[in-house]
């Protein structure tokens, strides 16, 4: 029995009002589909903001009797939260931020169930439909917003890094805002709260009235990475495909930190997107960095990407070491680029609908055994090919390290293996040694990484 387990009944933000009965149904009954199920451990995750734990099995576990009942009352929506974290209470009532987050939880979910899985005008089975649907999802939850220049920049990184990697990146943040550029992050601790809380500082100082700190996550992470209390605008999309998607469709620029297998299949994903001739000459300003002491970090980075998808792909992307100005400097050069190029080209500012994204970057890979040892990773293939078959490889890995299924399938079958040329597999083991060796690897409880995969040359 947790002590400070909270059960309350609360009414959602006003971006929730109504639903239709058979939504509620959805939600509430297991027996007519998954959803529900997937309701409970996103607003577990939700409730949960703000503590660092990245043991999203400890995290069920420890409130296995949580539940939420979503209600029709005469005033609209009403939840029912038993046992619920009491974090997420002060005083018996409900953290207003919280609060907001729940909701846009619940409005995610049912949105992508009601109005695009199952709707005959969606297909996600090509390009354009997926892109359309993740269009869906971002105007749904309005964090799309017309007629203001660009300024959204993406931060990505890990949640498992050191305090000074940590102090960098508030420390760039803080320099975005000052210029007035806004964040969007995986939503999670670690690089992913930094940058915003750095910006929260610089936007005070600068009078921003509209700040923006947006996160994007998908049921399948959220447990592990719960968001961050400074999140001011949630996305949960149904898929990693998809939220890396509205990372590259939503932002203007990037910039990447040090993370671990998580902030590797980024990078290869945007790589692989760059690296497709169609998008040969549109501005994507993409910058690595971190302090001083994360120079092995993006060295192995580079010379992993350097070996397999070559020097036309480094190009695609600067190295800052230490310079939190400069980064911010460089990044709003690059937004400006971006702003030209898309009045040039009549491209709306708020969704990159010039991007081009291939469907092996967009179709739910599921990581089993099978799919894991089938990947062909090979540079005889076309440098985005191989973008994506090692992007999936890197997704794998992270899905048998933090996320429930992947987990339970490591369990009964053992370790992932993963299969390729032999330059390219001996590249790969040395490039996850070091993100083992610098603890950049999940590990719960505390204890040592146990490896969930095996790479076979």
């Amino acid at each position: 029995m947790v002590t400070d387990a909270v059960s309350t009944r609360i009414y959602p933000a006003g971006m929730l009002n109504t639903l239709s009965r058979q939504e509620v149904e959805r939600l509430t009954d297991a027996s007519r589909g998954d959803l529900a199920e997937m309701l409970r451990r996103c607003a577990l995750a939700v409730l949960n903001s703000g503590n660092d734990s990245d043991d999203a099995e400890a995290l069920l576990a420890r409130y296995e009797d949580f539940s939420i009942e979503v209600q029709q009352v005469n005033r609209g929506l009403r939840l029912q939260l038993t046992n619920a974290p009491g974090s997420a209470f002060v005083d018996g009532r409900i953290i207003q931020g919280v609060r907001e987050l729940l909701s846009a939880v619940i409005r995610d979910l049912v949105s992508f169930d009601s109005e695009i899985a199952c709707h005959p005008n969606h297909n996600l089975q090509n390009s354009e439909g997926i892109t359309n649907a993740v269009f869906e999802m971002l105007r749904n939850a309005r964090v799309m917003v017309p007629q203001v220049d660009p300024n959204l920049v993406v931060c990505w990184g890990g949640h498992s890094i050191s305090r000074e990697e940590y102090e960098y990146s508030k420390d760039c943040g803080y320099q975005l805002g000052l210029r007035e550029m806004h964040i969007i992050t995986g939503c999670g601790p670690g690089a992913m709260k930094g940058p915003m809380k750095g910006a929260t500082i610089a936007h005070a100082k600068q009078r921003v009235s509209s700040r923006r700190y947006i996160g994007i996550s998908e049921p399948g992470i959220i447990a592990a990475e719960s968001p961050n209390p400074i999140v001011s605008e949630l996305v949960v999309m149904p898929d990693i495909e998809k939220r890396l998607e509205s990372f590259v469709r939503l932002g203007h620029g990037i910039i990447v930190f040090p993370g671990g297998v998580g902030t590797a299949e980024e990078i290869l994903y945007l790589l692989g997107i760059l690296l497709n001739p169609e998008n040969s000459g549109l501005p994507f300003p993409v910058i690595m960095t971190g302090p001083a002491e994360s120079v092995g970090y993006f060295e192995q980075i580079d010379e992993f990407i350097g070996l397999t998808l070559g020097e036309e792909a480094q190009k695609h992307y600067e190295i800052i070491v230490n310079d939190p100005v400069a980064v911010s400097q460089r990044m709003k050069q690059g937004l400006d680029e971006v702003r030209k190029y898309r009045i040039a080209n009549n491209d709306a500012f708020y969704f990159n609908w010039l991007l081009k994204i291939e469907e092996s970057f967009q179709i739910p890979f599921e990581a089993t055994h099978e799919n894991m040892a089938g990947l062909l990773i090979d540079r005889s293939l076309p440098k985005h090919e191989l973008a994506a078959n090692l992007r999936r490889a890197f997704s794998g890995i992270v899905a048998g390290n933090v996320k429930p299924q992947g987990l339970a399938n490591i369990r009964k079958h053992g370790n992932f293996e993963i299969c390729g040329e032999a330059a390219i597999m001996r590249a790969l083991d040395n490039l996850l040694q070091g993100f083992i060796r610098d603890n950049r690897m999940k590990i719960p409880g505390g204890s040592k990484y146990q490896p969930c995969y095996r790479v076979v040359s």
